[in-house]
């Protein structure tokens, strides 16, 4: 049951990634990403890893997964909710409109925090959420948001 909602879903998919640079340690990186999810998705979601190159040709990967299954997807949407301090989810309910495009909601999680297993907003170097909601009407997803828990 998706809190108050009816049994419907409302969100598709939830798309997570983030990049290990040259200086950081990428298992310690791919560890910071499965622990923003909930236990059930991290044992269950499989992460796709791609060798890039930065621009003075440093060596960077990228980690990423898209979570569709249904059980999957509210896990983790639960998870994110129950884990943001009020403060971030004031601050993200103040500035909702500036996360959302077109039914998708973008946030960014501070890793070296997701690594110590808290979830914490943050603008610089983050692990990326892309939540695709059903329904594209911002209101009606703003609404979602609070029915969930992600904003006050």
């Amino acid at each position: 049951m998706w809190y108050g909602l009816s049994s419907k879903a409302p969100i598709a998919y939830i798309d997570v990634r983030t990049f290990a640079h040259a200086t950081e340690d990428t298992d310690k990186v791919q560890m910071a990403l499965l622990k923003t999810l909930s236990t059930e998705a991290g044992e269950t979601v499989v992460l796709k890893k791609s060798n890039l190159t930065g621009h003075h040709g440093n060596p960077i990967v990228l980690f990423e997964a898209r979570i569709k299954e249904k059980d999957a997807v509210r896990e983790v949407f639960r998870k994110l909710s129950s884990g943001l301090s009020m403060m971030d989810k004031e601050l993200l309910g103040d500035e909702i409109t500036w996360h959302l495009e077109k039914g998708n909601l973008y946030l960014r999680l501070d890793k070296q925090s997701a690594y110590l297993n808290e979830l914490r907003l943050c603008e610089t170097d983050p692990i990326h959420f892309k939540v695709h909601f059903k329904k594209s009407d911002t209101d009606q997803v703003v609404e979602i948001c609070r029915q969930l828990g992600l904003i006050p």
